[in-house]
């Protein structure tokens, strides 16, 4: 078992080679994220990164949040989401005034970031799109949330 954990290039950086982080389907999986995919604008990077988020948030808020018991948890849902949003992307503002250091994220991530998000300027792209996808996919999730019954009863056949 020792044999298949091993430094992953220099062991003072202390990242390991296992055979789940190492393995070529994680590689590619990672490698086609948003955040790594070539060919890619700041803002489209964030505007995916942003929908993700917006739409997997919704849920906790909606189901688990204080007003799940009253009238509006949806609502609330959706309130909730786009609120934390909104913190994330005043999160991602103050990092890239921070002054980004591209030898730091070149030295702990086996892919190179895109050098489009090296600079003040490309962050706040990102940030931007970030924002938008993120309401707009908290949008969708309480869309459709609100419409179930409608939903399931179209993928039904109108047989319920």
């Amino acid at each position: 078992m020792t044999d298949s954990i091993r430094p992953a290039g220099d062991p003072q950086i202390g990242n390991l080679a296992t055979p789940i982080n190492s393995s070529s389907v994680t590689k590619t999986f990672i490698g086609n994220l948003p955040a790594y995919r070539p060919g890619l604008s700041p803002q489209r990077r964030g505007l995916e990164i942003g929908m993700a988020h917006g739409y997997l948030l919704y849920g906790p808020f909606a189901l688990l949040g204080p007003l799940r018991d009253s009238d509006i948890p949806g609502l609330a849902g959706l309130l909730g989401a786009a609120a934390l949003v909104v913190i994330l992307t005043a999160c991602l503002s103050i990092y890239s005034g921070a002054g980004v250091n591209k030898g730091v994220s070149e030295a702990t991530t086996p892919f190179d970031p895109p050098e489009a998000l090296s600079h003040d300027e490309g962050w706040s792209e990102f940030a931007g799109g970030f924002l938008i996808g993120g309401i707009g996919g908290a949008t969708f999730a309480y869309l459709l949330a609100a419409n179930m019954p409608l939903l399931l009863s179209v993928v039904a056949g109108g047989h319920s």
